[in-house]
């Protein structure tokens, strides 16, 4: 049976596609057969990132509304076996994905043999976003270390426990999970930012991972390959411990201190 992770956000800009796209990855990486799907009818950005932007032939929408079958519009991921990649339409109104429509198509993903099915949310609280979170098994929150986004996480977590159909039908909750992105040790020590426990006491859902603050990030996103593909990087590093934890793995939180520097490194310019 296919586990459904949706990825969200309560604000946009926090790095819920570039998560999307490298914990999708890193499933694959991992040997299970995944599909990760664009719920942002209107805007279209997974495909960029994922590097597969002049492959769409048919997208989400189109397999919704029967003018493609499933089949047609998944794309083989280029870096990672097991990985497809199902696009959103840029040119249709996000009231094109309907419940019955999503469900239609999850179903149809999970008898295909999907081990695993990541949706990537569009921010907040709006149509595409309720869809996506509407049938999660799992969630990946994330947020980054400034009072507004952890605040608009708040109000998402409101939304999964309230809107999610396990919780219309009463079934065991949707597992929650804590992403914090964008994390500078150095700023957080300063009090420039929130610290990662900061966030972790006011959400109170178990953290995941705290991705750091990186120009890998934006390397990554021009080249269209996922984060987690940036080997060596301390992003590409944090998004597989994060992996490795949902899996069930226990992996030390890394990137997360800061180290003063010493005097010698000061006198010569380090921070």
């Amino acid at each position: 049976m296919a586990t459904i992770i949706t990825i969200t956000s309560g604000k946009g800009g926090v790095g819920k596609t570039t998560t999307s796209a490298s914990i999708a990855s890193g499933l694959a990486m991992r040997g299970f057969k995944t599909a990760v799907i664009d719920f942002d009818v209107g805007l279209r950005n997974l495909d960029l990132i994922m590097g597969c932007e002049r492959r769409v032939v048919y997208d989400f929408v189109n397999v919704i509304q029967g003018d493609a079958n499933l089949n047609q519009a998944l794309i083989k991921d280029k870096h990672a076996d097991n990985l497809f990649v199902l696009p959103a339409s840029q040119t249709r109104d996000k009231d094109a994905l309907t419940e019955e429509g999503v469900e239609k198509v999850l179903k149809e993903l999970e008898h295909q043999g999907f081990d695993y099915i990541v949706c990537d949310s569009p921010a907040g609280i709006e149509h595409g976003a309720i869809m996506a979170l509407t049938f999660a098994d799992e969630a990946i929150v994330v947020t980054n270390p400034e009072v507004s986004s952890v605040r608009d996480s708040d109000r998402i977590l409101g939304i999964i426990q309230s809107k999610s159909r396990r919780a219309i039908e009463g079934r065991e909750p949707v597992k929650e999970h804590l992403l914090v992105t964008r994390y500078s040790p150095k700023r957080a020590h300063e009090g420039e930012m929130l610290t990662y426990t900061d966030i972790q006491e006011l959400l109170r859902i178990p953290l995941l991972g705290v991705i750091p603050e990186s120009e890998a990030v934006l390397h990554a996103s021009n080249q269209g390959i996922p984060a987690i593909h940036q080997k060596d990087t301390p992003v590409a590093d944090a998004y597989l411990d994060a992996i490795g934890r949902f899996l069930g793995e226990e992996h030390p939180l890394r990137f997360v201190d800061y180290e003063k520097p010493g005097l010698i490194k000061r006198l010569f310019g380090g921070k």
